[in-house]
């Protein structure tokens, strides 16, 4: 494993929570991350841990991160990982931070028999030739849909629906 990669620690929590903010400004949605580090560390180090980590340093300062969870496919019967988000500063793109953290993730899912390493990149994200130069293939034939806010909270309201 590349020694400028290592697990996300505790300590870590405040500068992940900046990263994952300058990536939503990035994404040009910065006033939809509201990330807090309570909710930062209590997903990753709380009681019931449900998201790991990966930090990317440089001379030991972090310029990167990637965050993941486990998923299931029901096809492989296996496990596989998510990739929330992967993040490297500018400065430190071209360096090779951000095929360092793919690697460690591929790394997690060899190790464990996961079957597959899993993200969504936006259509306009220059890094989507990095993606495909590592073999990554685009799902275009899936539809992303997701329920948030009032139409998440009314479908849980009244799961029989209208009569």
């Amino acid at each position: 494993m590349d020694h400028r990669i290592r697990r996300v620690r505790d300590a870590d929590v405040e500068t992940v929570v900046t990263l994952v903010h300058e990536l939503a400004e990035y994404e040009k949605a910065p006033q939809e991350c509201h990330l807090t580090a309570g909710q930062l560390r209590t997903a990753l180090f709380g009681p019931a841990p449900a998201l790991y980590g990966h930090v990317a340093e440089v001379d030991g300062r972090i310029v990167g991160f990637a965050l993941w969870f486990l998923n299931f496919s029901t096809w492989r019967g296996v496990h596989g990982i998510y990739l929330e988000d992967l993040f490297v500063r500018p400065e430190a793109r071209g360096t090779g931070l951000g095929r360092a953290l793919l690697a460690a993730l591929a790394g997690e899912c060899v190790r464990h028999g996961y079957a597959r390493l899993e993200w969504w990149v936006l259509d306009w994200n220059p890094a989507v030739g990095f993606y495909t130069s590592l073999g990554a293939e685009a799902m275009d034939e899936w539809t992303v849909y997701r329920l948030t806010d009032e139409p998440l909270r009314r479908l849980a309201a009244d799961p029989a629906g209208p009569a």
